[in-house]
């Protein structure tokens, strides 16, 4: 019988990490001191799923037209959908509107604190919270992103993917790994998730490249290939993702209602074009007016 494993502390992956970090660091504008806690939480929403390329364009232009929560609560949640473009996700724009609304109305206008209540506005949940309460405030929690999850499987685990969610023995580890410092536990959120975000990638990982390669479990134990679950690939063509797309890029371009006909021309498939309109105004995402006439939500 196997003695369970101890799940490590590794105080030492700290230091080479945060240096590797000082050095390598992307320089992105929610990194920057002017972002404000305010820039961060729209990066955070932005980023989740969307690579940092398509991000940056959309995310200056928001901060440029929104740079404070209430500028944003002013407007209409369609005008958040229609600024959104094409990141993909569009419910994140409707998110995010309503944060902003409850910061506005609860907060004073500014992104809170504390990471309880950040955890309780709109849209926001258990990784955001702790993402802004340290990148924006600089304090200790466990930030447990897709890049950073790869990383403790691997480095610590001996494993080459993580589960595909997020599992208990995942929070538990990262809790163990956090330095006991803010400050230093802040850094190591950031530098543990660019680490993975730039060296530790899904796919070709760059070992050579890694300040903690000497120690990484999964390389030590020869990179034994993944064992798990096969890992979700996300499908777009033809999917009612794809066709919620189409319908949406009409009606951000629209400056007037736009008729059922002209949405009838995206898609030939009437059933699969109809359950993506239906599924857009369930979510919120598009409002129904009479005469069969559709806009971006005014309210």
């Amino acid at each position: 019988m196997t003695a369970p494993t101890k799940t490590p502390t590794h105080p030492d992956l700290h230091e080479p990490v945060i240096d590797w970090f000082a050095e390598h660091a992307r320089d992105l504008p929610w990194r920057r001191p002017e972002a404000g806690p305010w820039g961060v939480m729209v990066s955070e929403f932005m980023l989740q799923q969307t690579p940092v390329s398509r991000v940056l364009p959309v995310y200056e232009q928001w901060l440029a037209r929104w740079p404070r929560p209430a500028d944003l609560a002013k407007e209409a949640p369609g005008e958040a959908v229609r600024a959104w473009g094409r990141l993909g996700y569009p419910r994140r724009a409707l998110r995010l509107h309503g944060a902003a609304v409850a910061i506005t109305e609860r907060h004073g206008g500014d992104v809170p604190t504390g990471h309880a209540q950040l955890l309780a506005l709109p849209g926001i949940g258990e990784y955001t919270a702790a993402a802004v309460a340290s990148f924006a405030y600089g304090q200790r929690h466990a930030v447990l992103d897709t890049n950073v999850r790869r990383v403790f499987a691997r480095a610590v685990g001996g494993v080459q993917y993580p589960p595909n969610a997020t599992t208990a023995a995942e929070r538990k580890m990262a809790r163990a790994l956090l330095p006991e410092e803010d400050e230093t536990a802040a850094k190591w959120a950031a530098a543990s998730m660019e680490l993975g975000a730039l060296v530790c990638t899904a796919k070709n990982e760059n070992c050579h490249r890694c300040p903690i390669a000497a120690m990484c479990a999964w390389r030590l134990a020869g990179k034994p290939p993944h064992e798990g679950p096969a890992r979700r690939g996300q499908t777009y063509a033809g999917t009612d993702r794809q066709v919620r797309g189409k319908l949406l890029a009409v009606l951000r371009e629209a400056v007037a209602p736009v008729p059922q006909a002209v949405l009838d021309r995206v898609w030939d498939e009437p059933v699969q074009r109809a359950r993506a309109l239906d599924g857009l105004v369930d979510d919120g995402l598009v409002e129904p007016l009479p005469g069969g006439l559709y806009r971006l939500p005014a309210s």
